[in-house]
């Protein structure tokens, strides 16, 4: 059975993560917090950004920039996407 979590981002009781994403406070405030699909939903939108931006994880301000928009993603705030990105219709 899957560790539950109340997600942030979708507000509800949904499947965790089974270890933490990131090292660090970070990581394990998202581990506590964030669901499974809230994580895939922001791995998919963080690769799109990556590809349009352009970015390298080795430079800090990419990485810095990555960390804004996905604490921004997971609160439900105003969020960067990829310019004219339109999500696949769910039905």
């Amino acid at each position: 059975m899957s560790r539950m979590v109340f997600c942030k981002k979708f507000q509800q009781e949904l499947p965790g993560l089974a270890v933490p994403p990131l090292p660090g406070e970070l990581g394990q405030e998202i581990y506590q917090s964030i669901s499974e699909k809230a994580w895939q939903e922001w791995q998919a939108n963080q690769t799109m950004l990556i590809n349009e931006h352009r970015l390298s994880l080795m430079d800090r301000d990419a990485r810095a920039f990555l960390t804004q928009e996905m604490e921004r993603f997971f609160a439900n705030e105003d969020y960067a996407r990829p310019e004219g990105y339109v999500p696949p219709d769910p039905s």
